[in-house]
């Protein structure tokens, strides 16, 4: 396992990309990208479909191999990554998707203690505190017995920041997670996500195709188009026309 026993200070990356060439399968998306995100930032993806955007993603958390150009995500070096240290990675990330992916054989409390086992929790009385305590910080203590069909879809979204939050990750990746969602609860989980990312000082990164968002939860924002992804420092209009 690579070194990763450091934390990151505010003045240090915690994903850092320099002439990066992104892939998705065979096929280069983005190229040389240049990308600093640090602790407590909050970053938006945005671009029309196709662009590359979600590719990012998947190169941070190591499902693809970094090309040209070096990565670094928590320590970790992305170039010649080794699959042993891949999952040790993913445990400093908190991934958020679209469509949930919870379990549906099991209720929630089981969906969240299914993951701290499969990453190394064994001791059953930290394991209930560290699932009441993420349930609390998402605001649906009282859901934890329910199966994920008994659940609106915020809150099923809500259980899967919750499952994001476990291992106490240094960065959220969400992918487009209110694509699926109508505005009003969407509101809510962007609200959710400002608030742990102000209060936990937990870095995020989301990949949306939705203005509204990011014109009413400011924060930095990277453009993927023409296979590239620069960040819009100079408050440019951004062009999202035709991605829906």
């Amino acid at each position: 396992m690579q070194d990763n026993i450091h934390t990151a200070s505010k003045n240090e990356p915690i994903v850092f990309f320099r002439g990066a060439d992104i892939f998705n399968g065979e096929t280069a998306v983005i190229y040389d990208l240049d990308m600093e995100i640090f602790p407590g930032d909050f970053v938006y993806i945005v671009g029309k479909v196709g662009t590359g955007k979600t590719s990012i993603i998947r190169t941070i958390t190591g499902e693809n191999p970094l090309g040209k150009g070096s990565g670094q995500v928590c320590g970790f070096q992305l170039k010649g990554i080794k699959d042993r240290d891949v999952p040790y990675l993913r445990r400093k990330l908190g991934v958020v998707f679209q469509d949930f992916q919870l379990l549906m054989d099991r209720t929630v409390e089981k969906n969240l203690e299914f993951v701290l086992k499969a990453t190394g929790w064994k001791d059953r009385t930290a394991i209930d505190k560290r699932i009441l305590e993420v349930l609390e910080d998402v605001g649906v203590v009282h859901k934890a017995h329910k199966m994920p069909h008994q659940l609106s879809g915020g809150e099923q979204q809500r259980i899967a920041i919750a499952r994001s939050l476990l291992n106490k990750p240094e960065v959220i990746l969400a992918d487009e997670p209110t694509g699926n969602l109508d505005n009003e609860t969407a509101d809510g989980i962007l609200k959710l996500l400002t608030r742990i990312n102000r209060e936990n000082g937990t870095a995020v990164i989301m990949v949306t195709h939705n203005r509204n968002i990011f014109e009413k939860y400011p924060g930095r924002i990277f453009v993927c188009k023409n296979e590239t992804c620069t960040e819009n420092v100079n408050n440019e209009v951004i062009d999202l026309a035709l991605t829906i």
